[in-house]
């Protein structure tokens, strides 16, 4: 694989990733309760490898290929957005620094960031027709091995992005409860209305 490639790979993925969504909603909520920056973006991060993963391996296009499987996924993440959307809606998370955060907290913060960003769909179906794009069949690397090499730049532009906004919701919005509160609900509206726009193309298809 040659620089270029990686690249015009990076140009691209950037611009999916500055793009405010799911995984900034979750980010921006971790800021605003304290010390779980990390741990949500860890989460977020891992999501995305999974997805990584299951391109490289095959699965994705086994998947891709089979309506049923990828209606079942759709459904399954536009739920799990739906919940936490309307989670944020009813109770706004609320600042609160200094906050120390406990093993359990971290856990469970990375838990939800993999689930946020591994069941959403379009992120699973974006890295589907994404990724194999820039792979090269002569190329003296496996297709697989590519795959990887380009979702480690993804994740690296990740980490660096949702990190940013995750320590920058932290700075501003702690110090501001009721901006924080309408950036909450801000948040939670944006997944229930990605979720319900799942549920709508997936019922129109």
């Amino acid at each position: 694989m040659t620089p270029s490639i990686f690249a015009a790979f990076w140009v691209v993925s950037i611009l999916f990733i500055i793009t405010p969504g799911v995984d900034w909603a979750y980010a921006i909520s971790a800021g605003m309760l304290g010390r779980v920056v990390v741990p949500a973006v860890a989460g977020l991060l891992l999501g995305h490898l999974i997805a990584t993963l299951v391109v490289a391996a095959g699965v994705g296009a086994l998947v891709a290929s089979n309506p049923a499987v990828l209606t079942v996924l759709t459904v399954a993440g536009s739920t799990y957005l739906l919940w936490l959307g309307i989670g944020m809606l009813r109770h706004p998370p609320q600042p609160r620094a200094g906050e120390t955060a406990g093993s359990r907290s971290w856990a469970r913060w990375t838990l939800k960031g993999t689930c946020v960003s591994g069941l959403n769909p379009k992120v699973f179906l974006l890295f589907l027709a994404l990724l194999p794009q820039f792979t090269d069949p002569a190329a003296a690397w496996s297709i697989p091995a590519q795959i990887m090499a380009l979702g480690m730049v993804h994740l690296l532009s990740c980490a660096v992005v949702y990190l940013l906004v995750g320590f920058s919701a932290q700075a501003v919005l702690q110090t501001r409860p009721q901006a924080a509160r309408v950036v909450s609900r801000f948040s939670g509206a944006a997944m229930v209305v990605i979720a319900l726009l799942l549920f709508t193309e997936q019922a129109i298809h």
